[in-house]
């Protein structure tokens, strides 16, 4: 046990020593959770449309005052002598509202009056939203237009749960969380293995009596040490600037996040000792701790998203079950019946990339 927290000391002592390598581990996280957390968004504000009216009727402005009154569109102005497709061609508006002639009228006999909607589709998920909006505010128009006595027999009654409030930072703050512990202390981990292997520094530990094991754990032990420095101050960010808190029980999250760091110091310290070469390793924890974790984890868009093709791979992704974790804890709480496979998933990763790690150092314990 002495070899191992004196292990633990010395890289804990260069790291401290080095205050470049230590500003990496823990204002870089920050710096990410902040500008990805704001610059990425599921929600959209403001997005421009042109409405034509060809009936310049009292119901025809009573329909354009619906579109105004929503914070989604923004109702711009485009002459009526020019035509829809060069609204949209000269990217003026998203979409274009064609109110016909004889709409009023039409209305007051209480029979259909088409109103065209032309959607610029070259963004589609903007344009599915702007449809989808469109068609609510038609609705509702429709539905005061017409009457209470008019109303359809199935009336749905929606409520938000977990996020009523429909912040994007709240649901990409967790996610971006769990990239920057992905990222940083397993780099660092990386780079101090590969760099006694690089520089033959090992030989040293190998003509000691420091066992294999107790070498490794030293190591990611310090690393580790990082990484829950990293959550520490995250947190804070999370539960202050983001308004999040602990929905439910937080000792899933508590006890996943001292084994998800045990899991990302064994991974880079694998990589460290499988590739002995700090520019290589530099692109394999690039590869797994921050390319398959933001696109395959979940982060940014369902897993049912991806194609099927490429989704059993994110059966193997660390990160996909932590950040499932971390968002249970934050904002749907749970607890232990909804998260404990994952978090044991998480456990048996970290402990599949020691043995690795062990694998590879284990001629440490050959005796002369």
């Amino acid at each position: 046990m002495r070899r191992i927290v004196a292990q633990t000391r010395k890289e804990l002592t260069q790291i401290v020593r080095d205050w470049r390598t230590l500003a990496l581990a823990l204002i870089l996280p920050i710096v990410l959770l902040l500008l990805m957390s704001t610059a990425i968004s599921l929600t959209v504000n403001d997005l421009p449309i042109v409405v034509q009216d060809f009936d310049d009727s009292s119901a025809s402005h009573d329909f354009i005052d619906a579109m105004r009154a929503s914070i989604t569109l923004h109702v711009v102005s485009w002459p009526v002598n020019k035509t829809a497709e060069q609204a949209l061609a000269a990217n003026v508006a998203r979409a274009v509202v064609m109110i016909p002639a004889h709409f009023g009228r039409d209305i007051a006999r209480g029979i259909n009056s088409p109103v065209q909607l032309l959607v610029d589709a070259s963004d589609a998920n903007t344009a599915k939203l702007i449809s989808g909006y469109a068609t609510q505010i038609t609705t509702a128009y429709n539905r005061q237009t017409a009457g209470a006595a008019q109303a359809g027999p199935v009336q749905t009654a929606v409520r938000l749960w977990y996020n009523p409030g429909l912040s994007s930072k709240k649901f990409y703050g967790p996610g971006v969380f769990v990239l920057g512990i992905s990222m940083f202390p397993p780099l660092l981990a990386a780079l101090a293995m590969a760099k006694e292997g690089e520089h033959k520094t090992i030989l040293q530990v190998y003509v000691s009596s420091i066992s294999a094991h107790e070498f490794l754990l030293g190591k990611i032990i310090a690393f580790m040490a990082v990484a829950l420095a990293e959550c520490f101050v995250m947190c804070l960010l999370l539960f202050t600037y983001f308004g999040l808190r602990f929905a439910g029980d937080p000792t899933p999250f508590l006890i996943a996040t001292i084994l998800y760091a045990f899991c990302v110091a064994s991974f880079g310290t694998m990589v460290g000792a499988t590739i002995p070469n700090q520019a290589a390793s530099m692109q394999a924890v690039a590869l797994g701790g921050f390319l398959l974790v933001f696109l395959l984890s979940g982060l940014m868009f369902p897993i049912e998203n991806i194609p099927a093709g490429l989704r059993w791979i994110s059966n193997f992704i660390w990160g996909r079950y932590y950040i499932e974790i971390v968002r249970d804890a934050l904002l749907q709480g749970g607890g232990w019946p909804a998260v404990w496979f994952k978090v044991l998933i998480v456990g048996v990763i970290g402990t599949t990339f020691y043995g690795i790690a062990w694998r590879g150092m284990r001629k440490m314990q050959v005796k002369a």
